[in-house]
């Protein structure tokens, strides 16, 4: 299991809440975005190091992503572009807690 995709969307979430802070002084998207990603970096780091909860996390913050983006999906690009990174991340680390489960069993 790669913490690739969990390292770059954490990044991408910090890096898009202090963009939007800094264009609009958006203090909501600061702290979402620097708290996603946080959550999206410390669940890469416990893929990396194969310790537990480190895709249920990935889920979580995909999960979050994806809710708090979807209801401002026809608002612009970057509420689509939100969407359409938290649901890809979501199915990814869905699907692979899905296989990881039934691999278990």
């Amino acid at each position: 299991m790669s913490a690739y995709p969990a390292f770059l969307m954490g990044g991408l979430c910090i890096v898009g809440g202090l963009t939007g802070f800094a264009r609009t002084r958006s203090v909501p998207s600061l702290v979402a975005g620097v708290s996603v990603g946080l959550l999206y970096l410390w669940s890469a780091d416990r893929i990396r190091q194969g310790t537990p909860n480190g895709l249920e996390g990935a889920f979580l913050a995909s999960a979050i992503l994806l809710l708090s983006s979807a209801p401002r999906f026809k608002k612009g690009p970057v509420p689509k572009l939100l969407t359409v990174t938290g649901a890809t991340s979501a199915a990814y680390y869905g699907n692979t807690l899905y296989a990881l489960r039934n691999l278990r069993q």
